[in-house]
């Protein structure tokens, strides 16, 4: 072996690395081509849902501001005379007229009392389901979900067979308890106590949706935050407040908009309660808006009064939107 052999070889230095881009490049494609930035991307896939909402929904939002502007009955439906320009003659009638602010009070308590017991009764629901066993709430569950896929005319039919004054279940059983006579009763003879029976079923077919959503809002509360409050001392009701209740804020603030919006949307349960033909005290907002469109045949008031409601639930809106922002700064 010679005295070549015996030398250390040298150390090859790894190849030096090329330095990453700087942020303000975006990477190449396959082809060369850029790809979109990363704000980009949300908006890209949310084009083909804003652009079915504008398709769907902005003909009909445009016209009905355009209605609701103009002098347009049914001579003008027909073509016998053309639509006049009235600027806001409609709304200034409309918000005139002691009858729309009796409607507006009246939807206001409707909606509010039936988003109350809804989130009430559904809430209620939910806790009671995480103490029952596995089985159980498995076939509470699919009771619910028939419940809320029963479409709303097949129900509110159930539920005008089972307050009927001569063949209802109900008069029937409570005409059994000792000292009631409910025999031939009228539900719906004064507009409160028919209204109260209008926004039981409209509870009946909200509460399934609060349940399985605040359901599964329960199964992300942590359980050592509650072993930590009961360990301090706190009872149910303390562990329910201080534990519980912050956690569902979210989901809480977003049923709470949602029924609101629904609720003041009600149209299906009193226009087929009353057969048709709402008496003026069971008028809630959309039946008022149809009123006066279709029985009275003043399409550009009906206009008026159905933008009016829009702007009322854009408020709601706008609320829900500001309660989530002071949710998002907190965390």
């Amino acid at each position: 072996m010679s005295a070549a052999d015996t030398t250390t070889p040298a150390k090859v230095p790894p190849p030096r690395q090329a330095p990453p881009p700087p942020a303000s490049v975006r990477p190449l494609g396959p082809r060369g081509r850029r790809t979109p930035s990363g704000a980009a991307v949300p908006w890209l896939l949310l084009a083909p849902c804003l652009l079915t909402l504008v398709l769907v929904m902005g003909y009909p939002l445009v016209r009905l501001v355009t209605l609701s502007f103009q002098t347009f009955g049914q001579s003008q439906l027909w073509g016998f005379q053309p639509a006049e320009w009235a600027g806001f003659d409609n709304f200034a009638e409309v918000l005139g007229d002691g009858q729309f602010w009796a409607v507006v009070l009246r939807t206001i308590v409707f909606a509010g009392g039936a988003v109350v017991f809804t989130m009430v009764g559904g809430m209620a629901i939910a806790l009671l389901l995480q103490r029952v066993s596995g089985w159980l709430r498995i076939l509470i569950n699919i009771v619910l979900v028939a419940g809320w896929g029963m479409p709303v005319i097949v129900a509110t039919t159930v539920f005008k067979w089972l307050f009927d004054s001569d063949y209802g279940v109900l008069n029937a059983l409570l005409s059994r308890l000792p000292g009631v006579e409910m025999t031939g009763h009228n539900w719906f003879a004064s507009g409160p106590q028919g209204l109260a029976v209008i926004m039981l079923l409209v509870v009946w077919g909200a509460v399934p949706f609060v349940v399985i959503t605040l359901s599964a809002g329960l199964t992300q509360v942590p359980r050592e935050l509650e072993e930590a409050a009961r360990l301090d001392g706190a009872g149910s009701w303390g562990v329910f407040r201080h534990v519980t209740l912050p956690i569902l804020k979210p989901i809480i603030v977003m049923l709470t908009t949602l029924s609101v919006i629904w609720d003041m949307g009600v149209f299906p349960q009193v226009f087929v309660m009353r057969n048709g033909h709402p008496e003026a005290e069971f008028q809630v907002l959309n039946t008022y808006s149809y009123d006066r469109a279709f029985v009275v045949n003043d399409y550009a008031q009906g206009s008026a009064i159905a933008l009016l409601t829009v702007l009322l639930l854009l408020g709601v809106v706008a609320v829900y939107m500001r309660q989530m922002l002071k949710i998002g700064d907190v965390e």
